[in-house]
């Protein structure tokens, strides 16, 4: 586990941009975190730093998900905030993202369906700015962890 503190919308992109660098396909990272807290931000440093800041990156609070082709490989971002039922997850490509990434806001909604192996991120209000708590699950995920924080 990692603990970072995050001073504005800045830093909170640049983490996303960092972690970016250090994903695999098939890889799954959960933002965590209440209204505010900084998920879309962190997404959206993500997937600029891999197609391009002119990218845009809309919020996928009302598609529910939006995909991006890569250049190593696809990226799913997901906002489960919406969601029924977990099993609705199927009709969005959740299913396809084994050949991907999958960025997960409001993982918890995804229930059981959410994959064991994954990189947790939890995101909250600290201050005037943000603190990201990196909690890694499954085989390498650790590593990749420590690198950001190097």
């Amino acid at each position: 586990m990692q603990i970072l503190e995050l001073a504005s919308d800045t830093d909170t992109r640049d983490l996303g941009a960092r972690l970016a660098a250090r994903l695999r396909r098939g890889d799954v990272v959960a933002l965590h975190g209440d209204l505010g807290t900084g998920k879309t931000t962190l997404a959206r440093g993500l997937i600029q730093a891999l197609n391009g800041p002119e990218t845009e990156v809309p919020s996928p609070t009302y598609t529910l998900v939006q995909v991006y082709e890569g250049p190593g490989f696809p990226l799913w971002h997901f906002d489960l905030y919406r969601l029924d039922e977990p099993g609705d997850v199927h009709e969005l490509g959740w299913d396809e993202t084994q050949n991907g990434v999958a960025l997960i806001e409001w993982p918890d909604r995804a229930g059981s369906l959410l994959p064991s192996s994954r990189l947790d991120v939890f995101l909250e209000i600290s201050g005037e700015g943000r603190r990201a708590r990196l909690e890694p699950r499954g085989e390498g995920w650790q590593e990749r962890v420590d690198e950001l924080v190097v």
